[in-house]
């Protein structure tokens, strides 16, 4: 049975396993990208060195990579990176990794991996088209239709933080981030004495300035789903990133949210769901990139680690 690298880098933590043909990993591990101390140079020497001890312990087939960032996917080229990993902007990674190993490599954005991941082995399994948004420090989304990531002209497709709402940007608007700093805000506090889990909670319990930001989110994420809905008409939405973990407080204010921005007719036709791969979410997706690279079809089990 052949195995892949699958390695998935993240502004905070590099997630890395090996997973086999039928969608299974073997193993996976993590350790921080230290991104501000070693910037694009730093990423490459650590992804380098979890390839090296890989290939001392398997037979590899292939090397799959979904990082942060602008990629240009045919070329594997980090085509443009925020501040967040510093000299990031312009590194080869498929061609690094290529001549180092001398062994297939494909890198696609992390958020259209989790987006493939969702479509093959989660939430979106069976659906003909899915949009995925990841919700977190800001909000990214990756659109599949027929097994296929929806990449635009130029690369940039689907870039929904920046969708243009009343009061500005999509994500600068109902990111979880911003979440924490409007109610740190208004309740005059400073900066790390809350984060999102004390905010949830506290709404729970009927702090009100936490319910009213809470739904002022929800409302914000149903206008820009609902706008993405009428462009992109899809099957189904799933909702993933770090926030979702509060699901069952979130999903009747978003329903309801959408309900209000989108037309019935269209609505009673569009699945709403939420992210099942979770961490391995972008691992599981650079595989299955991988796979329709190389024309090695997809297998469409369900990923888990043994």
């Amino acid at each position: 049975m052949k195995r892949y690298i699958c390695i998935d880098i993240g502004g905070t933590t590099i997630k890395y396993g090996v997973i086999q043909e039928n969608g299974i990993f073997e193993m996976t591990k993590e350790m921080p990208t230290q991104a501000k101390e070693g910037g694009g140079a730093g990423i490459i020497d650590k992804i380098k060195r979890i390839v090296s001890a890989f290939l001392e312990q398997y037979e590899v087939s292939g090397i799959c990579v979904s990082t942060a960032g602008m990629v240009d996917w045919k070329k594997g080229v980090i085509t443009y990176a925020s501040s967040l990993i510093p000299n990031y902007t312009g590194t080869k990674i498929k061609e690094i990794m290529e001549n180092a190993f001398h062994l297939p490599c494909e890198v696609e954005n992390d958020v259209n991996c989790a987006g493939l991941a969702e479509y093959y082995a989660g939430a979106g399994k069976g659906c003909e088209s899915s949009l995925c948004l990841t919700i977190g420090t800001g909000i990214g989304g990756a659109f599949v239709s027929d097994g296929k990531i929806f990449h635009g002209f130029s690369g940039s497709g689907c870039e929904v933080g920046y969708l243009h709402l009343p009061g500005g940007a999509f994500q600068d608007l109902a990111a979880s981030s911003v979440l924490v700093k409007n109610v740190i805000q208004k309740k005059g506090l400073k900066e790390g004495d809350l984060n999102g889990k004390m905010i949830f909670d506290k709404a729970k319990e009927g702090d009100r300035d936490c319910i009213e930001a809470i739904d002022t989110m929800c409302d914000i994420l149903g206008m820009g789903i609902a706008n993405l809905c009428y462009v992109l008409n899809p099957e189904i939405v799933v909702l993933g990133g770090g926030i979702m973990v509060q699901r069952e407080y979130l999903e009747p204010k978003i329903r309801q949210s959408l309900k209000k921005y989108l037309l019935s007719s269209i609505a009673e036709h569009t699945k709403l769901a939420f992210a099942q791969n979770k961490n391995q979410a972008g691992m599981l997706g650079a595989y299955y990139h991988f796979k329709e690279q190389h024309a090695e079809g997809v297998d469409l089990l369900p990923a888990h680690k043994s």
